[in-house]
């Protein structure tokens, strides 16, 4: 029986959402025929190995069971390693990195794929040069808010190529942490201070009156596009409390109520937006269709999206008539697939 490591925690400000994808994937898992090893990374970056129940992840008291875990013997753990990591330090290309240098099989997609992803201002400017259609954006150091006369000049800079309301986002982070509607000046100042306690680089785009629609796609040469979906927030756009504890006030539509037309379109860009990062194994897309001429923009791409069964990603391709437990699998598969092509050319 094969060793399937689900790796789960981590760095980042996501690491709460982490817990809740990753136990849910377990819980899954456990009827398959994989033997399921559960690796997690604290807050500090301990990596731990863990073998007690699983609703202790989820509230975070797996800690206080697991042990010490040396990552130099992941291979012998572990014959393939699906990353629950969202965000910083698990989507972004680093752990990918990881798992090349210790020629252990992964799923998901690979070190630059990830990485383009995860950097929201790096990904505009690919769908640029791709001919994708992207809503109006520039970009911010942090290093120029620390005084109040640089400040200033880039705010004034901001203004003349974004109407408001625009939004405010750290260039590397998930789960729209970090991420404020600025629709005046002073609030744009304040935005632009929470996002630099996320990443010294900051994209300020258009704030667009929109419907927010959602692609998934999985596979490797070849792969497929699901139904497409639509988020109806519970909060003025749909941030990190709207996402995951809100109660269930949000809502998904799936499938969306849109034309067959938009629905192709939304899943031809998908794919071709899946190829210019190199994308393999599985990814959400996201899309925003301009409520009042209904010109569509790609938003970006989540190479780990939420993972939870009630999650976007494994709700779209639900519709399908793919179950949970069959999708992870799949995703395992192809895992397996891209390192066999990739080390036997």
């Amino acid at each position: 029986m094969k060793r399937l490591g689900i790796l789960f925690g981590g760095r980042s400000g996501e690491h709460e959402v982490s817990l809740m994808s990753a136990a849910s994937v377990i819980r899954a898992m456990d009827n398959s025929h994989y033997q399921i090893v559960m690796i997690g990374i604290s807050k500090s970056g301990e990596w731990l190995i863990y073998d007690g129940p699983v609703e202790y992840i989820e509230n975070g008291e797996w800690e206080k069971q697991a042990r010490h875990f040396d990552i130099g013997s992941l291979k012998q753990e572990a014959d393939i390693v699906l990353p629950i990591l969202h965000g910083p330090y698990g989507e972004d290309g680093t752990i990918q990195g990881l798992f090349e240098m210790l020629d252990i099989p992964y799923c998901g997609c690979g070190v630059l794929a990830s990485a383009v992803a995860m950097d929201k201002m790096i990904s505009k400017e690919l769908f640029v040069k791709a001919g994708l259609p992207v809503c109006k954006y520039t970009l911010v150091f942090s290093e120029k808010l620390e005084h109040q006369g640089d400040r200033l000049e880039e705010v004034l800079r901001i203004e003349s190529c974004i109407p408001y309301p625009m939004f405010v986002k750290p260039s590397n982070m998930g789960s729209s942490v970090g991420i404020t509607k600025a629709k005046t000046r002073e609030g744009l100042e304040e935005a632009l201070q929470i996002a630099k306690k996320y990443d010294r680089r900051i994209v300020v785009e258009e704030g667009i009156d929109c419907r927010e629609l959602e692609a998934g796609v999985i596979g490797n040469f070849g792969a497929e596009v699901s139904v497409i979906g639509e988020i109806l927030p519970s909060a003025e756009f749909y941030d990190y409390k709207a996402k995951y504890f809100d109660g269930g006030k949000s809502k998904m539509c799936i499938p969306a109520e849109i034309s067959k037309e938009l629905s192709e379109k939304i899943r031809e860009l998908a794919l071709h937006a899946y190829e210019t990062i190199d994308g393999s194994g599985f990814a959400r897309i996201d899309f925003f269709q301009d409520r009042k001429n209904g010109e569509l923009y790609i938003n970006e791409i989540n190479t780990i999206p939420g993972f939870t069964r009630f999650s976007m990603f494994p709700s779209l391709w639900g519709q399908a008539g793919v179950l949970y437990m069959e999708l992870i699998e799949r995703i395992v598969e192809l895992g397996y697939e891209r390192y066999n092509t990739k080390n036997n050319r």
